[in-house]
């Protein structure tokens, strides 16, 4: 393999986005600059600048539905919208505070007025993620907090996810959203890469379903320092493989974690040995309490005098 095009942005680039739906061939590139950059594959030159944010760009998501949409987040707390074939091309700003949204004359934003006033979280925003469906946009920020999206209004749909989740890191963060083929239609599923664990949410509800540990990050906190400790068991990235049922997650120590579901067999094993350790523990118990019961009956049958 050779490099067909290189772009110098003159800028960090903290990500980057390609169309997964797309005829056209433009990266949107996240950078330190405040806009966001749109490069072509197809002509090998940097094609425009869409203006907005007035911080560096950490993140960058194509719709996977229409095909000119962009979001992105920055560092000055805001998540924007765009349509790249406007002039004018930000459709405007989401709103912590906005639960209702933009309705238009549709009910859905017809000849609304755009909104360019609000922050989508009160700190830099690193996330930027679309649902399957491209109906919902989860945008993960510095405040720790996950924010969920009602893209037909722009609603914040007020999703809680509880003070579980961290999030102090620059570079970008990004929720994985577990595809519609794995769990069928109607449900939504999300891991959050928190340091030391991922942890499963449901995407609506915010219940915490399940966390996953992380082999050999249990430790990290006692080698070095706290700050040390913590780079060394942050999770960088969260991939699904297409077509299967496998979970890869990447780490800043340089490992590579396979996660696969249990088999039926797993599970009964499992259960089994749950259920003996159950037994044990309850004999533990009891032959506890057999010990206390006979030093109370040999301490009351003592002569007891006082002088």
């Amino acid at each position: 393999m050779t490099v067909s095009a290189t772009f110098d942005l003159d800028s960090v680039v903290y990500s980057h986005s390609l169309s997964p739906i797309a005829d056209h061939l433009l990266v949107a590139c996240a950078t330190q600059n405040s806009a966001v950059r749109l490069v072509d594959l197809r002509s090998g030159a940097s094609t425009h600048s869409l203006v907005g944010h007035h911080r560096a760009v950490l993140s960058v998501a194509w719709s996977p539905h229409q095909e000119y949409i962009l979001a992105s987040g920055s560092l000055d707390g805001t998540a924007r919208l765009w349509d790249i074939r406007r002039s004018a091309n930000s459709l405007g700003l989401l709103d912590l505070e906005d639960s209702v949204g933009i309705v238009g004359e549709d009910g859905i934003g017809k000849n609304a007025r755009h909104r360019e006033m609000g922050k989508a979280h009160t700190d830099a925003v690193n996330g930027v993620v679309w649902t399957d469906d491209g109906t919902r946009l989860v945008t993960t920020g510095h405040d720790e907090r996950v924010r969920v999206w009602d893209m037909s209004t722009g609603a914040n749909t007020l999703s809680h996810f509880g003070p579980i989740i961290k999030n102090a890191h620059l570079s970008t963060l990004l929720p994985l959203l577990v595809p519609v083929y794995v769990i069928g239609p109607g449900k939504h599923v999300m891991f959050y890469p928190n340091p030391k664990e991922i942890l499963m949410f449901d995407l609506f509800e915010g219940t915490l379903l399940k966390r996953l540990r992380i082999p050999g990050q249990l430790g990290a906190r006692g080698r070095g320092t706290t700050a040390q400790a913590n780079v060394r068991s942050r999770t960088t990235s969260l991939a699904w493989r297409t077509g299967h049922v496998d979970l890869y997650s990447a780490h800043s120590d340089g490992s590579i974690q396979a996660w696969l579901p249990r088999t039926a067999d797993e599970v009964q094993a499992e259960n089994e040995e749950a259920g003996e350790g159950d037994d044990a523990e309850d004999e533990s118990r009891k032959r506890k309490r057999e010990a206390l019961d006979e030093i109370f009956r040999d301490l009351t049958k003592q002569k007891i005098t006082f002088t």
